[in-house]
């Protein structure tokens, strides 16, 4: 099997994101890291592409010069990885969307709804992957949640639940930290903080697992800093398309809670419950029966958690694992486009734009219903209320 070349903007030297796509990439050996501008600063992207194996005419000083480098070239990437500060996203994923590759965009993918729209339009003139990193729907047990709905062991979904809180940026002395200021600073993050940074995980692993899209929401907002100009603690009560209730806590200032991404769905047949924190176990209660703890590499699950497991049973699996997942889904859509063939359906649950589109969509939602005292308002992007 010849490998795909992949290249990636941004996640340089001391980024918090940067090894876990180098990671998630390489695993499966369907990706070779081929071309890079990985950082602000030309001359030290340089020098750090080169120092992970670049060749020094494909480690570039910025963006610009590496679409100009690669569009040319009959080696060129097969998948660009966007991973930049978030007002950058909409620039570069256009440029190399217009070009004619595929991306993978960090989230947000965008800033404003107008943006997340004209990406969707690209994408799909260019016939043209745009991928936006939801990267936690690719733990296994995530994967066999959504199977298990779709194949009805829950029977109609009634509940929701969805939760990504904690307490890393309570402390008041971090208010002028770069590293942390910035998230609350509408002219660099925009018109959310910690919904746009950690909620809408749990939001979009909402619709994931019960296959359904938030119609309506109802946010409450608030700043526990004073200091700060952007929320960072939210609570978001929302409605789905297919009849679902949702119930979301999303907070910065959780003072114990570490990385508190956890999901729980209630139907008519029984209820699910699965945490980030540990990945291996999904909880399954079924009606009038008894707790069962499904094991993450036991075997068959599911096709599509099958599919996602790698390390043997009672060991574990990670974050980067879960990249990982994205990185071989999207390596088999890129192999069948390009053979003419029909996709693996068990690969086919990379987020689309088109999710990331509705992402941007609910942060614009939850910011204005906050400064409306809770008003329900529309969460879907105009693009999809026609």
């Amino acid at each position: 099997m010849t490998k795909l070349n992949w290249g990636m903007i941004g996640g340089g030297e001391g980024s918090q994101i940067g090894p876990a796509h180098r990671l998630g990439a390489a695993i499966d050996g369907e990706f070779t890291f081929a071309a890079g501008a990985l950082d602000h600063r030309a001359d030290a992207g340089r020098a750090y592409g080169q120092k992970l194996g670049l060749a020094a005419d494909r480690s570039y000083g910025d963006w610009q010069e590496m679409l100009d480098g690669e569009k040319g070239r009959a080696d060129r990437v097969d998948l660009v990885t966007v991973a930049t500060p978030n007002a950058t996203h909409f620039e570069i994923s256009k440029a190399f969307l217009e070009a004619g590759f595929d991306v993978l965009c960090e989230k947000p993918m965008t800033i404003t709804v107008e943006e997340a729209e004209e990406i969707v339009r690209i994408s799909q003139d260019k016939g043209r992957i745009c991928a936006v990193n939801y990267g936690y729907s690719g733990y296994a047990l995530v994967r066999h949640m959504r199977a298990m709905v779709a194949r009805g062991d829950l029977g109609r979904v009634r509940l929701v639940v969805a939760n990504f809180a904690h307490g890393h940026h309570a402390d008041e002395a971090d208010a002028d930290n770069p590293r942390v200021r910035w998230r609350y600073d509408p002219a660099q993050a925009g018109v959310s903080a910690q919904f746009a940074d950690c909620g809408i995980h749990a939001m979009h692993m909402a619709s994931f697992v019960v296959g359904q899209e938030v119609a309506r929401l109802s946010a409450d907002t608030v700043s526990c800093l004073e200091s700060r100009v952007l929320e960072d603690d939210a609570m978001v009560n929302f409605r789905m398309d297919g009849g679902a209730v949702g119930r979301l806590w999303t907070s910065s200032v959780a003072i114990g809670r570490q990385h508190g991404l956890e999901i729980q769905v209630f139907g008519e047949k029984g209820g699910l419950r699965w945490a980030q924190e540990q990945p291996n176990q999904l909880y399954w209660m079924p009606l009038n029966g008894r707790l069962e703890v499904i094991e993450r590499g036991a075997g068959n699950l599911s096709p599509e958690a099958d599919r996602a497991s790698r390390v043997t049973v009672g060991h574990a699996e990670g974050m980067p694992l879960a990249f990982a997942n994205i990185y071989t889904d999207l390596a088999e859509a890129i192999r069948s486009r390009k053979e003419g063939r029909a996709m693996d359906k068990a690969a086919d649950l990379y987020p689309r734009a088109e999710d990331g589109l509705r992402s941007i969509a609910a942060i614009h939602a939850v910011a204005q219903s906050g400064k409306a005292e809770g008003a329900w308002v529309d969460a879907r992007p105009p693009m999809f209320q026609k």
